[in-house]
C-alpha cells in the first residue's frame, strides 16, 4: 500500500495542502478575525470616493460580501481538499495499466481543489477595491476556470473508472 501511496504522492501532497490551506485560514479567523474584517472595511473605505461615489453603504455591502467569500475560501479549502483525497484513494485502488494516466487525473483533483479554494480567498481579497465582488470575481476567471474544470475531469474519470473495475474471481480452496 505504502508503494502506491507513494505512486501518487504529487496528487496528495496537493490536497493535503489545499487541507493545510483551510485550516489555516480557519485558524487566522479564530486569532484575527477583527483584524481581517477591519482590513477589508479600511480597503474598501480607501477607495470610497474613487470606487463608490461616497456611498458608504455600497462599501459596507461589499466589505460584508468579501468577509463571506473569506470564509466561504475556508469551507471549500476544507471540503475539497477532504474530497480530492478520498477521489484520490479511489485512482489509488483502482487496477488500471496507465498508472501515469491516474496520476494525473489525482493530481487534477488536488491542483483543481488548491486553486478554487485560492480564487475565493484572493476574490474577497480584491473586491473592496474594485467595488464589487462580481467584479473580483471576474478578473480571477483566469483562475477559477481552470481549477474547476480540473475538479471536473478529476471527478469524471474518477466515477468512470469505477465503471470500468473489473471483480477479480476468488479462488475456491479445496477442502
Amino acid at each position: 500500500m505504502v508503494e502506491k501511496i507513494y505512486d501518487f504522492r504529487w496528487a496528495l501532497i496537493m490536497a493535503v495542502l489545499t487541507l493545510i490551506f483551510g485550516f489555516a485560514i480557519g485558524a487566522l479567523f479564530g486569532i484575527a478575525e477583527d483584524a481581517l474584517k477591519l482590513d477589508l472595511s479600511v480597503r474598501g473605505k480607501s477607495v470610497l470616493s474613487e470606487v463608490y461615489n461616497n456611498d458608504l453603504d455600497k462599501c459596507e455591502a461589499v466589505v460584508k460580501k468579501s468577509w463571506t467569500y473569506y470564509k466561504r475560501a475556508h469551507l471549500h479549502a476544507n471540503g475539497l481538499g477532504t474530497s480530492a483525497i478520498a477521489l484520490i484513494f479511489i485512482l489509488l485502488s483502482v487496477k488500471s495499466p496507465i498508472l501515469i494516466f491516474r496520476q494525473a487525473v489525482g493530481v487534477l483533483l488536488g491542483v483543481g481543489s488548491l486553486g478554487y479554494s485560492i480564487f475565493w480567498l484572493w476574490a474577497g481579497y480584491r473586491a473592496p477595491l474594485l467595488g464589487s465582488t462580481g467584479l473580483a470575481k471576474e478578473s480571477l476567471q483566469w483562475l477559477a476556470i481552470p481549477s474547476v474544470a480540473c475538479l471536473l475531469i478529476g471527478i469524471l474519470i474518477t466515477f468512470i473508472s469505477l465503471f470500468l473495475v473489473k471483480k477479480e474471481k476468488r479462488r475456491r480452496k479445496s477442502a
